[in-house]
């Protein structure tokens, strides 16, 4: 349910309708779990950290499906070393599953991941295309622009 009208900041603007759609999912009952850091670590590169503490390296999935990263974790069930299932007196280290969504621009690709120490490190770089990179564009003017024809001299 949208309480503001963005109609206006969209009269200027071209090619920007998944703003719409982000301005939708950003609500105040997001998830908070796990928490995260999106950090630069260079002029176009960018890691997701997320503090996954408990979780394995078979019990994270790292999906992208168009602009979108997807990180879902689904803790299996722990054992004793005896086989024995386990019995908790408090439990303090949550490891409930979870599904995070992140929009990525289109220009942004997931480079790779890793586990160390109960924190999954996700690397983005930045890609721009040459088709959309800054160019020159030469101004013509009515003088130049014109159709210029090569005449020959008659010979006498």
């Amino acid at each position: 349910m949208r309480t503001f009208d963005f109609s206006p900041l969209f009269r200027s603007s071209v090619g920007f309708d998944r703003l719409a759609q982000l301005m939708d999912s950003a609500r105040d009952d997001a998830p908070t779990y796990p928490p995260y850091n999106i950090e630069r670590t260079g002029e176009d590169q960018y890691r997701i950290t997320m503090a996954v503490a408990g979780f394995g390296q078979d019990e994270l999935e790292i999906t992208t499906k168009e602009n979108s990263l997807i990180v879902t974790g689904k803790a299996a069930e722990q054992a004793a070393a005896d086989g024995e299932q386990v019995s908790y007196l408090h439990r303090g280290i949550a490891r409930r599953a979870f599904e995070r969504r992140f929009e990525l621009a289109d220009t942004v690709k997931v480079v790779g991941a890793e586990l160390k120490d109960g924190l999954l490190h996700i690397a983005l770089k930045r890609e721009i295309p040459e088709a959309k990179k800054p160019r020159q564009i030469q101004i013509n003017t009515a003088a130049n622009a014109g159709t210029v024809i090569d005449a020959q001299p008659k010979a006498a």
